[in-house]
């Protein structure tokens, strides 16, 4: 029986050839829930952890876009990390920014590594990061998924999405990090779902 390792290394290898998105294929049941050890010794060797990190992003909602190296030597580089809340800020409330959980940022970075040692090297889209409790509380009364004490308002919570790779398997990568919620948004429209992702408490849920 293919294991669901075995799952995800093959949808992320159809995706790098395109041909995951394009064939509508969909994940079985069984692989919703990825092996907790994906992250082991086994997938990444120990200079994935200690070489320089650099994270490439883009604000659909702002057009933004940026390519950062934010941590070497075991530290963050302060003026990227500025750069990298900013980024993160709230779009649709006045621009406030606010500081981002240096773990969200680690988590946003593993998973956009991970997949580009498969041939994927799209920037990492932040759909939503940063939120003001008044542009929270606009989204929910406009009946947009968004909790009442959201995560977004600590800053340690962001709903990203990495072009043509399915949902399915970029929450399952960032649910295998183990560092907090995980929330699968799906939607059938071209450019499909969003992964929520935050430093909460261990979690995962359907939107």
């Amino acid at each position: 029986m293919t294991s669901r390792r075995s799952f995800i290394k093959k949808s992320l290898f159809l995706t790098a050839g395109g041909l995951f998105a394009d064939a509508g294929l969909s994940a079985p049941a069984s692989a919703m829930q990825p092996p907790p050890d994906i992250f082991d010794a086994e997938v990444l060797d120990m200079e994935f952890w200690v070489k320089p990190r650099v994270i490439e992003v883009v604000r659909p909602a702002s057009g933004e876009r940026a390519r950062l190296l934010y941590w070497k030597d075991g530290e963050v580089i302060d003026s990227a990390y500025q750069q990298l809340c900013h980024l993160l800020r709230d779009v649709n409330g006045g621009g406030k920014t606010a500081p981002m959980d240096p773990n969200l940022l680690e988590t946003m970075w593993g998973t956009q590594a991970f997949v580009a040692r498969y041939g994927i090297t799209a920037p990492l889209e932040i759909l939503s990061g940063y939120r003001t409790p008044e542009s929270n509380q606009r989204l929910r009364e406009q009946g947009v998924p968004a909790a009442r004490k959201s995560l977004h308002m600590d800053g340690k919570a962001a709903d990203i999405r990495v072009p043509h790779l399915d949902a399915i398997v970029l929450g399952g990568l960032v649910r295998s990090f183990r560092q907090g919620g995980v929330g699968f948004y799906y939607r059938s429209d071209a450019r499909g779902g969003w992964i929520h992702a935050d430093t909460g408490l261990q979690r995962t849920w359907k939107g």
